[in-house]
């Protein structure tokens, strides 16, 4: 019982540690009235898209549990419906809640970092990082604590096997999973509408600041941050977190049960211990750079887990020196993590030469800072590629020489990049509360020094969201490898023939679906887009006084306009992606499901690490010339760099965070249903 006591220990202690940082935060002065009235207004608006999000889901939620039990009672027993019904409900609603309470801490203290910054930024950073790491803690706390619990009931109160209990609670993933989906499409969709919409008619149009308080979009553009990069992104790394324990989990489950079944719990117990300690490294770090600080946190979180982890597997039971087959590979997963999230700091920091020279091709016109932008995203995928292959070879290969099954060994791998994530999804939550801060500074008029310290933490914001969504593409990578193992075992297959038509025919088919699904939203952002292009047009020009700065503008409207053509479009892709891999299982056959799932993986992390590394270094071009270079605001190559930031907008906060979870999505459709339909078949 080891396992568990540790999991709920360590779960525990970090949503009540959430909920102390939490604490902490709404004691901080919230400034002004008028500052007070811009963070309501954000607020308002954000917990009521979230508010009408969920009550959408939630019929799409009761739907799929139902036929989940039913399909499970009456292909397994009764017992194993209804318990699997009820694990897909509680991964959904723990996900849901995860999501709640991050952005409800994100919308207290992006106003109160404002208020901060007005003491500097050594008063301000800890404010903001603390806000984000109520989404971190809290996030993998309940997700580590619902697994623990989920089996030891399964386990203990049932008396089911591991292999039962495992293959029940991968119910609770795929509820995690396909939340995570909807709610990171329509996030994203709602974000970059509202965001896009503000930059072409406030920036390009009319030559008014980001945050401008005259523009109608402006609220909605700081609702935007919240719902989709503080909500979305949350729920997407958690939706990848549960799935590499599950996965490593069902392998372990496998391959005789006992340790081999828990170790993933106890992995992940001293991730999150490690990610505790680390906290206290990022505010103590702080001097003039809050992105060095963000990455003194990274790195002190890695080496605390590296130690706890060696007396984890050295102290586990395991014979022999086969706990060196679990230690190896997961550090390999972990030193792939970091990698890859300096792959995209290097990519997309506003310090590191991409990024400079995506600014400086500004100046010759938009097409340039297109071109570069888009190459530099692509020559950004391949040291993260060469690093997810040797982590993988590494993996394999390291539990083999130990004694261990190397498809667990990847599992590891998977899990230890995923270890240290409440560092790093508090990292990404601080990015848009900087980004919102920045905005009621703006809005309030709080003066050039309070802006000055605002885009100091906006600016480490936008580099710790890429790095982030390269830990989230990298590890989706490695745990959609895992899954990939995990369902060939619970199908048996030993080997795929890629010769055979229909296994050729579904790796087409999984190569097709994330471009696809990158289209489909990129689309439903552009349709939305010109909505609210065209309100913002309108208010400017029906309502007198509105450009002088005399009359209020209508935000709900804009408001309204985001959130309404988020959730009507974010339907068709989740829902495609649950259906498209039971449909390949029933026309082509289980075979070919293996080949679409690889095919999937393979287009699905290219795409994801192009788009997101692309729109960061668009993002952060156009604030380089912000800081005063080649011309600055309003200037030609201003305008240039707007235009690819738009561009780049969806990429990166709607299109490629998404991908990662999609890949998972379709990896768990095929785990949860192709032994069942098989079954059905014969």
């Amino acid at each position: 019982m080891g396992w568990f006591a540790l999991s709920f220990i360590s779960g525990i202690g970090s949503i009540l540690l959430a909920f102390g940082l939490f604490a902490y935060v709404v004691k901080k002065d919230a400034g002004t009235e008028k500052m007070k009235q811009i963070a309501s207004a954000i607020k308002e608006g954000a917990l009521a898209y979230l508010t009408r999000q969920n009550k959408t889901l939630a019929v799409f939620v009761v739907i799929m549990a139902t036929i989940i039990g039913l399909v499970y009672g009456f292909t397994r027993n009764p017992s194993m419906g209804l318990s699997m019904a009820i694990s897909y409900v509680l991964g959904s609603v723990c996900t849901t809640i995860a999501a709640y309470i991050g952005m409800r801490a994100a919308v207290e203290t992006n106003v109160r970092v404002a208020a901060a910054a007005r003491n500097g930024l050594k008063a301000a950073f800890p404010v903001a990082f603390y806000g984000g790491a109520v989404m971190g803690l809290f996030v993998v706390g309940i997700s580590l604590l619902g697994i623990a619990v989920l089996f030891l009931v399964f386990k203990m109160g049932f008396g089911w096997s591991d292999a039962d209990a495992s293959n029940v609670i991968l119910g609770f993933s795929f509820g995690a999973s396909a939340f995570a989906l909807f709610a990171k499409a329509g996030g994203g969709i709602y974000t970059k509408t509202a965001d896009i919409s503000a930059d072409l008619v406030g920036k390009v149009e009319l030559g008014i600041p980001e945050d401008d308080p005259r523009n109608p979009a402006v609220i909605a553009d700081n609702v935007g941050d919240n719902v989709g990069d503080v909500a979305g992104m949350g729920a997407d790394l958690a939706d990848s977190y549960i799935a590499s324990i599950i996965a490593a989990m069902l392998i372990g489950s496998e391959l005789g049960g006992g340790i081999l079944t828990t170790m993933p719990l106890l992995i992940a117990a001293m991730g999150l211990f490690s990610s505790m300690l680390g906290l206290v490294f990022v505010t103590r770090s702080v001097k003039n750079s809050p992105g060095r600080a963000l990455n003194m946190g990274t790195f002190s979180t890695c080496f605390i887990f590296v130690i706890l982890l060696f007396f984890a597997t050295r102290f586990s039971g395991l014979e022999g020196s086969k706990w060196l087959g679990v230690f190896l590979p997961t550090i390999t997963g972990l030193g792939a993590g970091v990698v890859i999230g300096l792959t995209s700091d290097y990519f997309t920091s506003i310090e590191k030469k991409p990024t400079k020279q995506v600014a400086k091709s500004s100046v010759t016109g938009t097409a340039i800072n297109i071109l570069n932008g888009f190459s530099y995203g692509l020559v950004s995928i391949v040291p993260p590629i060469i690093c997810i292959s040797i982590a993988t070879i590494a993996a394999w290969y390291l539990a083999k020489a130990f004694g261990m099954d190397p498809f667990y060994g990847v599992a590891n791998a998977a899990l230890g990049m995923l270890s240290i994530v409440g560092m790093i999804i508090s990292s990404d939550a601080y990015g848009p509360i900087s980004d919102n801060a920045k905005g009621v500074a703006e809005q309030s008029g709080l003066g050039d020094d309070v802006i000055a310290v605002t885009d100091m933490l906006d600016a480490a914001g936008n580099t710790s969201k890429a790095i982030t969504k390269g830990f989230a593409i990298g590890s989706a990578a490695l745990t959609v490898l895992a899954l990939f193992a995990a369902y060939t075992h619970l199908v048996d297959i030993q080997s795929l023939d890629l010769i055979s038509p229909q296994v050729i025919a579904g790796i087409f088919l999984g190569a097709m679906m994330p471009p696809l699904l990158s289209a489909l939203l990129i689309l439903a952002v552009g349709r939305n887009c010109e909505r609210m292009v065209e309100e913002i047009r309108r208010q400017f020009r029906d309502i007198p006084g509105l450009m002088e700065g005399t009359a209020r503008p209508d935000y709900a409207k804009c408001v309204d306009i985001a959130t309404v053509g988020a959730l009507r479009e974010l339907m068709f892709p989740g829902i495609l992606s649950i259906i498209a891999p039971a449909l390949t299982l029933i026309i082509l056959g289980k075979e070919a499901l293996a080949g679409f799932l690889a095919g999937s993986i393979v287009t699905g992390i290219i795409f994801a690490l192009f788009m997101a590394n692309s729109g960061g270094a668009w993002d952060n071009a156009k604030k380089y010339i912000e800081e005063g270079h080649y011309g600055g605001k309003g200037s030609e190559a201003h305008k240039a760099a707007v235009v690819g930031d738009t561009v780049g907008d969806p990429f990166k906060d709607t299109a490629g965070p998404s991908l990662n979870t999609m890949i998972t999505v379709m990896s768990l459709v095929a785990e949860v249903f192709a032994p069942l339909i098989i079954i059905l078949m014969m």
